[in-house]
């Protein structure tokens, strides 16, 4: 990355050209043992008490969507990326930045709906800050939310931990969260029933490692920017492995599907605000699909592929470390690349 490059709608996409300027620039310059994870979170062991800590801003495009708005994505966001360190989040921060001239209706209706979204996922706003800047330097409303959990002994969860063996479990369907964005934003009125999925995923995940061997659960991951396709090869990369996956097995409404082949979007690279990606020993799967499908955000859970054995020293094309191989409906297989690009932008 040299000096006279810009920054691109790319950079903030959660792919390819994302990950190259956070391990080319951010992470060299801010280098330490938590930073250095790339997970969801940090962990930080303070006397002996185990902390998650996690931040995360917010710019969707439009800030009311069919399913929420900008004040509960903001909050399920950093519930969901603290619940994803194995962590039971317990307090968040709230910063607006305002454009002068936003309504003060539209700004209560956010508020009232984090207020909702807080004590939805049990947890307390108890800080904040609020700017404002002149009228066209922002774009109505920026919300930055940063949060702290507390940590169980026995839970360790890294997108390092996968292991040859383990199953892949989606939480529910896929790319429901950015289609519902996309067509309002662009009034398409292609569908009345694609709504986001921003929901708290933390009381999911608690009953999954309160009644799981906590050794059983090794990755757990929210597949927002960049979609499940980025977050699985996050996974395979870190861990060294190879991921494959069966696309006749990945949950997807048929009206996101639908849209998705008429937009020419690729829904693996749609990003999700209320799923979870869950890595657990092969003899655990079963009982894990059954309590994520249990709780209420659940219900369409699926094992949708597992982590391949580690490959010898010339491996073949669909078969070596790092990579996510999806087999195909019609029997084939095709490589599932980290994104390129911005797909679309603004999407939380």
């Amino acid at each position: 990355m040299t000096s006279d490059t810009k920054v691109l709608l790319d950079h903030g996409s959660g792919g390819k050209i994302a990950h190259s300027m956070i391990s080319e620039m951010i992470v060299p310059l801010f280098d330490n043992p938590f930073l250095s994870k790339q997970d969801d979170g940090a962990l930080i062991d303070f006397k002996g008490t185990r902390i998650a800590f996690s931040t995360d801003s917010y710019v969707v495009d439009p800030i009311f969507f069919p399913g929420g708005n900008i004040g509960d994505l903001a909050v399920n966001g950093t519930v969901n990326d603290l619940a994803m360190c194995g962590a039971h989040p317990l307090y968040i921060s709230s910063a607006l930045i305002l454009e002068e001239g936003f309504p003060m209706d539209d700004l209560e209706k956010i508020l009232e709906t984090m207020s909702c979204a807080a004590k939805r996922a049990g947890v307390f706003i108890v800080t904040g800050d609020t700017k404002v800047v002149p009228r066209g330097k922002a774009d109505k409303i920026f919300i930055n939310t940063s949060g702290i959990g507390m940590v169980p002994r026995g839970v360790k969860l890294s997108g390092s931990n996968a292991l040859p063996g383990d199953k892949i479990i989606l939480s529910g369907t896929m790319a429901d969260h950015g289609i519902a964005v996309l067509t309002a934003r662009e009034g398409l009125g292609i569908s009345l029933d694609i709504m986001s999925d921003s929901v708290p995923l933390n009381k999911m995940v608690k009953s999954l490692l309160g009644t799981l061997p906590r050794d059983s659960v090794h990755v757990l991951r929210d597949p927002t920017r960049g979609g499940i396709g980025t977050t699985l090869n996050e996974i395979a990369s870190q861990s060294g492995v190879t991921i494959r996956i069966k696309e006749n097995d990945i949950p997807m409404r048929d009206s996101v599907k639908s849209t998705c082949e008429l937009l020419g979007f690729d829904p693996l690279y749609i990003a999700n605000e209320g799923k979870m990606v869950a890595v657990v020993a092969p003899e655990a799967a079963h009982e894990a699909l059954a309590i994520i499908r249990r709780e209420e955000y659940g219900k369409d859970a699926a094992i949708i592929g597992e982590v391949a054995e580690r490959v010898g020293a010339e491996p073949s094309a669909f078969s070596r470390p790092g990579y996510v191989v999806m087999e195909t409906i019609i029997g084939g297989s095709r490589i599932v690349d980290m994104l390129t690009g911005e797909q679309l932008p603004r999407i939380c």
